[in-house]
């Protein structure tokens, strides 16, 4: 039994939430998400609640069910409050600035990266060194963090690279002679 699942999802003031058939909208103060139930979950709207239960006993099913849970409960709290994650750039001449759509990102190689932003995050740069991704979706929010990142993740050495803000980099001891 997933104890995750068992939980019921409430729907707080502001927020709507709209059930037809497999499909779940949920409007808020900050915008609008939608979802699709897979085949293997119900959901059930009553008393400002969403409740999600398994259609049957198979290994599928229970396994889906506290996942499509969180899934929901990850809509309620995105149109709510919405999603945030900080990268901060370590090294010497590692910089980052918004150009219109676009990130240009400054890390060490012969030219410059210059990532696109997705539709429905914003990223901001309070300062050369920190990036600021912010969103309804915490998927794209995740996602566009973790491919900013790929560019150059932090080495234990000298913990040069991007790394989040909240991050430990294991630090290693360099060669003895």
């Amino acid at each position: 039994m997933s104890r995750i699942g068992k939980k019921a999802v409430a729907v707080p003031q502001g927020v709507e939430a709209n059930l037809n058939g497999k499909e779940l909208t949920i409007k808020g103060p900050k915008g609008e998400l939608a979802m699709t139930f897979v085949a293997d979950v119900d959901a059930k709207l009553e008393n400002g609640e969403i409740l999600v239960t398994p259609v049957g006993d198979t290994k599928r099913a229970r396994s889906m069910w506290g996942m499509q849970r969180t899934l929901v409960a990850n809509l309620v709290e995105g149109v709510m409050t919405g999603y945030s994650k900080t990268l901060l750039l370590v090294g010497v001449g590692y910089r980052a600035f918004v150009k219109g759509s676009d990130i240009q990102l400054q890390l060490g190689y012969s030219h410059d990266v210059i990532y696109a932003i997705p539709k429905g995050v914003d990223v901001k740069c309070p300062d050369q060194t920190t990036i600021i991704i912010s969103g309804i979706d915490k998927q794209k929010v995740g996602q566009v963090a973790a491919e900013i990142r790929e560019w150059r993740k932090p080495e234990p050495y000298k913990g040069k690279g991007v790394k989040y803000s909240d991050e430990y980099v294991f630090r290693k001891e360099g060669k003895k002679k």
